[in-house]
């Protein structure tokens, strides 16, 4: 066997984890080689390697690695902006476990895309894979700006801790893109944006993790979008 790059082409990244790689193997992903560790049968079909004990301990990025490790590339055709349905818009966002769990709630929620605006978290980062729990496989994850979204023919809600509707008033009905602010400082209040929305509060915080208002804002508008 031919020594192979330690560099993974563009478009590629690590994928760790069976279940992990069986969720990207469903979904339509292509893999490009499994690693497994000694002792271990591979869960795809695609090209895989056994590998030397303890070389997993060293390449994963878990401190306790699971015997199951692939190269996998997104399907061509996920990298544009939809035409139609209900984004989500993911304005900067740093924190890759946030990301994560957005991707999670908003595939259970039947969100058509997730967009991130330039300088966000990568999306293939491990920790967003892991914390997506195979939803990064099912929700298409592409970048592009506001403008980007307004050119494709969305009205732009934004969200607010003090302006706006409220999330149970909010019109969801038509072609709508979600924005949601990063962790730090929200959306900015002149975010070009068509309407406001902002969730209700009784107690003494001002806002809730951009996780958890993006989980409780796409269910309420999927209820009433359909």
């Amino acid at each position: 066997m031919g020594r192979r790059s330690s560099r993974l082409e563009e478009g590629a990244f690590v994928v760790e984890g069976a279940v992990l790689i069986g969720e990207a193997v469903s979904a339509g992903w292509q893999i490009e080689a499994e690693f497994v560790a000694p002792g271990h049968d591979p869960v795809t079909a695609a090209d895989w390697y056994e590998l030397a004990p303890g070389v997993l301990d060293r390449v994963a990025s878990t401190e306790h690695p699971q015997p199951h490790l692939a190269i996998v590339r997104q399907p061509a055709g996920q990298t544009g902006v939809p035409q139609s349905g209900f984004v989500v818009v993911v304005d900067q966002l740093n924190d890759p476990g946030n990301l994560g769990t957005i991707l999670r709630s908003t595939e259970a929620a039947g969100v058509d895309a997730v967009v991130l605006t330039p300088g966000s978290v990568d999306p293939f980062n491990p920790k967003v894979v892991r914390a997506s729990a195979g939803s990064l496989f099912h929700v298409p994850v592409v970048t592009a700006t506001l403008d980007d979204i307004r050119a494709a023919g969305f009205r732009i809600v934004g969200t607010s801790s003090h302006q706006g509707d409220r999330h149970t008033d909010a019109d969801w009905t038509g072609d709508v893109a979600l924005v949601m602010g990063n962790e730090a400082h929200g959306l900015p209040d002149d975010t070009p944006v068509d309407a406001w929305v902002r969730i209700e509060h009784r107690g003494r915080a001002e806002s809730l993790n951009v996780a958890m208002a993006t989980t409780l804002l796409v269910f309420a508008a999927a209820e009433r979008r359909t």
